[in-house]
């Protein structure tokens, strides 16, 4: 199964693209648990897949209402 590679997003990048202030963001990324932005690791740094947040973003919308 081949996986299509996708450009990783930088918190500064995600927070442009989603029009939000990157705080929001880093807090979101301190929650521990189920439910929590999905983010990559690498290394020290922490990068976001859009389509991935795109989708956590509609399921939480969708749990809230």
């Amino acid at each position: 199964m081949e996986k299509i590679l996708r450009e990783l997003l930088t918190i500064k990048e995600l927070a442009e693209r989603l029009k939000i202030k990157p705080s929001w963001i880093y807090a979101k990324t301190r929650e521990r648990g189920e439910g929590t932005i999905p983010k990559i690791k690498v290394g020290k740094y922490i990068r976001f897949d859009e389509s991935e947040v795109l989708q956590w973003l509609k399921e939480k919308q969708h749990n809230e209402n």
